[in-house]
C-alpha cells in the first residue's frame, strides 16, 4: 500500500510563492512518475503537473507553464510542486498522485493515476 502525504500548502498574496511537498511511501518510488493535480470550490479536479520517475521530463497544464515548477528528490521520496506568481485563481486543494504503472509515459489524465495524497489547501488573496 502506498501512502502519499502532502505538506506546505497555505495562505499567500498574490504574485507571491509557495511551495508544496508530497512524501510517498515504498522502495519504488523511483519507478513512477508522479502528478500534482488540484480542485478549485465548485470544480472539478484538473491537472497541473507531472514528472518522470527520473525528473528528465515534465509536463504542465497550460494554466501553470512558466510559474510552477516539478522537480523530484528519489532519495527522499518526495516530489515537489513550486508555486511562483501566484493568482487568486490557483486557489484550490492541492493534491500528488503516481502514476499507475512503472516507467509509464507522463499523463495529465486522473484515471492513470492509482494513489492519492489527501491534498493541501493553497489560498491566493488578491
Amino acid at each position: 500500500q502506498v501512502q502519499l502525504v502532502e505538506s506546505g500548502g497555505g495562505l499567500v498574496q498574490a504574485g507571491g510563492s509557495l511551495g508544496l511537498s508530497c512524501a510517498a511511501s515504498g522502495r519504488t518510488f523511483s519507478s513512477y512518475p508522479m502528478g500534482w493535480f488540484r480542485q478549485a470550490p465548485g470544480k472539478e479536479r484538473e491537472f497541473v503537473a507531472a514528472i518522470s520517475g527520473s525528473g528528465t521530463n515534465t509536463m504542465y497544464a497550460d494554466a501553470v507553464k512558466g510559474r510552477f515548477t516539478i522537480s523530484r528528490d528519489n532519495a527522499k521520496n518526495t516530489v515537489y510542486l513550486e508555486m511562483n506568481s501566484l493568482k487568486p485563481e490557483d486557489t484550490a486543494v492541492y493534491y500528488c498522485a503516481r502514476r499507475r504503472g512503472m516507467y509509464t509515459v507522463l499523463s495529465r489524465w486522473q484515471s492513470d493515476y492509482d494513489y492519492w495524497g489527501q491534498g493541501t489547501q493553497v489560498t491566493v488573496s488578491s
